[in-house]
């Protein structure tokens, strides 16, 4: 079984024969899967209206604020897969779509909390069963044990490049 980074790998090879470029092969094939999960799963988010962000920051909410009270864009910006500059336009984004409510804290009069709204309860809900199939279905290629490999791989090596920053 042959990839497209293979092509690359045997250029390197008959070009620069003495470079040990397996790094490069394994970060490249990282790359490349990469961005064809991320359209598969861009795909699955504008069914149901949603950029990627805007999910992230949908599915944070349903998953962390359990009691409803709803979550400081702090909050969600330590909770969520996104970057605390990104959360602001995301959230006015999804305020107009009417998936999320900003209120004033009645306990704390300084601080805005981020909820979500009927809508978007529902709109999450929907799209969080159709992301979790679609995830399923992209890595299907892999059997239980292989998955479980990948993951702490994966694991190991997102933890090092975290400790390292």
């Amino acid at each position: 079984m042959t990839d497209s980074v293979d092509r690359i790998m045997a250029q390197w090879g008959a070009v620069r024969p003495e470079l040990d470029v397996s790094a490069m092969g394994i970060l490249g094939r990282l790359s490349r899967v990469t961005r064809l999960l991320e359209r598969a799963q861009l795909d699955v988010f504008e069914g149901h209206g949603l950029q990627a962000g805007e999910f992230d920051i949908l599915a944070t909410l349903l998953r962390s604020d359990a009691g409803a009270r709803g979550l400081t864009a702090g909050a969600l910006a330590s909770s969520s897969m996104v970057t605390s500059g990104a959360i602001t336009n995301r959230l006015d984004r999804l305020v107009a779509k009417e998936l999320i409510s900003r209120e004033v804290d009645p306990e704390n009069r300084r601080t805005v909390r981020v909820a979500l709204t009927d809508a978007g309860l529902e709109v999450v809900n929907r799209a969080l069963l159709a992301h979790v199939e679609n995830e399923e279905r992209l890595l299907a290629s892999l059997g239980l044990a292989q998955r479980g490999e990948l993951e702490a791989l994966l694991r190991q090596l997102l933890s090092a490049r975290e400790s390292a920053e």
